[in-house]
């Protein structure tokens, strides 16, 4: 906790703050204050208001009622531009960068001087790399973004917001595709900017970081303010408890591991032999059996997504063998592994797993049309009657069939990407990342799908970065590091994270 937090006015104070859209009331008369020099921390769970108020405060939504003060001065911020003047920077979790222009370029756009004058390349590409240099990573000022990972875009909008002299930075899920080193790097620099009296509200699904890094917590729930307090006075579960309205007893559902109602652990299941990929997947093996919940983990560019991409086709092997209850699989495209029962729920949802701007039902729909459309059109009964039982079973919250897939929660969004792959019945579900961006109530209930595919003997891998999940979720636990698996850990809830952490530095 930062002891020299300045005991002055606020830097910023918001008060009565409503917005609401067609059908929905995103926010109900929130008050938020942010001392120069502080980390304020804003939590609740997707859907309780807190992108919407930061969109507010960054100009991208205009308040129904309500208003906002800077150094006691009433401010207007009814579009970027002005939210930017009034010296504040936000770092949304949805990228905003474009990605045919070189990493500099982005770094930098909107900054350049008047379209007669030279900009100063040289001079822009120096403070690039001092700015990566401050987050502890290398990236080539003239590279491209579109060819970086989305760790890497992740830190290009990280040093797009630190190159402004803003006096109060937003970030939105900042840290949530990056690697520990990485985090520690950026808690370098918030705390930094904490030191010169910026003052700075993070946005994090990640309660550990709240405790490393914030002075104080604002919590929303349903549009409304919960409350403020120190982080002092505040333990884990008392902060889930604000945040679901309800006490969690245990963060991680339990499992019997070890047989199912269909087949016991050890029959069938999915075995990937030697796979390659240049440098990014060097002879990789393991197996992953009926009825278990395996991880794969590693530092980000460990080469575990590279790994899951081969198994699923979307990216070509050099070499290797993938087999299914012992049958071989001839898998170069994803339509074949889709085929031969396998689904892969993309690290990227929003981009890699749902077209956002088509309904809930289509979503669902477009990979099961040969179910739903065997003779070239479309049986919309039985399409909308599967629907609906997933939504049921999954508790997936929408308000219908036609609402836009881009207007979900995080977690809804994963539970409608789950239910069109298991509407194929698929035997092998690979989850990349399950609960990046989702809340920790939607989290539980992704953990129980979870558990409840691999109690029906299903094969489930996951891959995750957040290590508490790892050993909170696993029965097995595989490790890589530089495209290799270097460990195994066979008893995944005995598992440390010094351990896990060994491993992946190997």
């Amino acid at each position: 906790m930062n002891e020299t937090t300045h005991k002055t006015q606020p830097i910023l104070t918001m008060r009565g703050i409503d917005k609401s859209f067609p059908g929905v009331h995103a926010l109900r008369n929130v008050d938020l204050d942010l001392i120069a020099g502080e980390v304020l921390a804003l939590l609740g769970e997707n859907g309780a208001g807190k992108s919407t108020l930061i969109r507010v405060l960054g100009g991208a939504h205009s308040l129904d009622k309500g208003t906002i003060h800077i150094d006691g001065q009433a401010v207007s911020v009814d579009s970027p531009q002005e939210s930017q003047a009034a010296g504040i920077s936000i770092i949304y979790q949805e990228f905003n960068l474009v990605p045919a222009l070189s990493v500099r370029e982005n770094v930098f756009l909107g900054q350049e001087p008047s379209r007669l004058s030279i900009i100063p390349v040289e001079k822009e590409r120096k403070r690039t790399r001092e700015l990566f240099a401050k987050i502890g990573v290398t990236i080539d000022p003239d590279a491209l973004v579109r060819d970086l990972t989305i760790a890497e875009q992740q830190v290009v909008e990280i040093a797009k917001a630190l190159a402004t002299d803003a006096r109060i930075i937003v970030m939105d899920e900042p840290t949530a595709a990056l690697s520990p080193n990485e985090v520690e790097g950026l808690f370098t620099i918030i705390r930094d900017l904490r030191s010169q009296g910026i003052g700075i509200v993070y946005v994090s699904h990640r309660l550990v970081e709240i405790f490393e890094i914030a002075d104080r917590v604002t919590v929303l729930r349903d549009g409304s303010l919960v409350g403020t307090k120190p982080i002092g006075e505040l333990t884990r579960e008392s902060m889930i408890e604000m945040m679901v309205g309800r006490k969690l007893e245990n963060e991680f559902p339990k499992r019997s591991s070890g047989s199912t109602p269909e087949t016991s652990a050890g029959e069938g299941g999915l075995v990937v032999s030697n796979l390659c990929r240049g440098d990014a997947v060097r002879n990789v093996s393991f197996q992953v059996k009926r009825g278990e919940l395996v991880a794969l983990t590693g530092l980000v560019g460990a080469g575990r997504t590279e790994t899951v991409r081969l198994i699923f086709g979307a990216d070509r092997r050099d070499a290797g063998d993938i087999l299914l209850d012992g049958k071989k699989l001839a898998v170069s495209k994803p339509r074949d592994a889709i085929a031969a029962g396998i689904c892969l729920l993309t690290e990227d949802r929003k981009h890699q797993g749902l077209v956002l701007k088509r309904s809930v039902l289509e979503n669902f729909g477009l990979p099961n049309m040969s179910r739903f459309a065997p003779r070239g059109w479309i049986d919309q009964k039985q399409e909308r009657s599967a629907f609906d039982g997933y939504v049921k079973q999954l508790r997936v919250k929408v308000a219908s069939r036609d609402q836009l897939a881009a207007n979900l929660s995080g977690g809804n969004q994963q539970k409608i990407v789950l239910a069109r792959w298991l509407e194929r019945n698929a035997e092998v579900i690979i989850f990349d990342e399950p609960t990046r961006g989702i809340d920790v109530g939607a989290k539980y209930e992704i953990y129980l799908l979870m558990n409840e595919l691999a109690a029906q003997g299903k094969v489930v891998l996951m891959i995750s970065s957040e290590l508490p999940e790892v050993i909170g979720m696993a029965d097995r636990i595989l490790v890589m590091h530089e495209g290799r698996i270097t460990g195994e850990i066979a008893d995944g809830r005995a598992a440390t994270q010094e351990q896990i952490m060994d491993l992946a530095v190997q």
